[in-house]
């Protein structure tokens, strides 16, 4: 079962708030996909998210920067799976690379009917 995800997003204007700096909203869509997948790949089903446990912002990421998104599965219950997602930014030409963001996001494994299911793809 893959356990990671490593996504990469080039920051455009229509990201960003009216300071230049991707939107909160955004990032946190960014976040919840890199989340969705690593879990998904990882229960070997459909998933949904449960809850957001805990964002931090801790730089702004500038329109023209590349975030870095890296989500795995920290934690895995009965059809449950903590996903923690650590985010990098950097410029294009290569500056030195900063940690912009953090989160935990609880992902429940889940039947054709949305029924929390146990996590794996051979689980009946």
């Amino acid at each position: 079962m893959e356990s990671e995800t490593r996504m990469i997003e080039m920051i455009f204007p229509e990201q960003a708030n009216h300071y230049g700096t991707l939107f909160s909203g955004h990032a946190l869509a960014l976040m919840a996909k890199a989340a969705f997948v690593a879990a998904t790949r990882h229960a070997g089903s459909s998933v949904v998210m449960a809850r957001s446990e805990r964002v931090d912002f801790a730089t702004p990421i500038k329109v023209g920067e590349m975030l870095e998104l890296v989500a795995h599965v920290s934690r895995t219950g009965r059809s449950s799976m903590t996903v923690e997602v650590q985010g990098t930014a950097r410029s294009i030409g290569g500056a030195r690379e900063r940690i912009a963001l953090s989160g935990a996001f609880e992902m429940v494994a889940v039947d054709a009917e949305g029924r929390p299911r146990p996590v794996g793809p051979d689980v009946s």
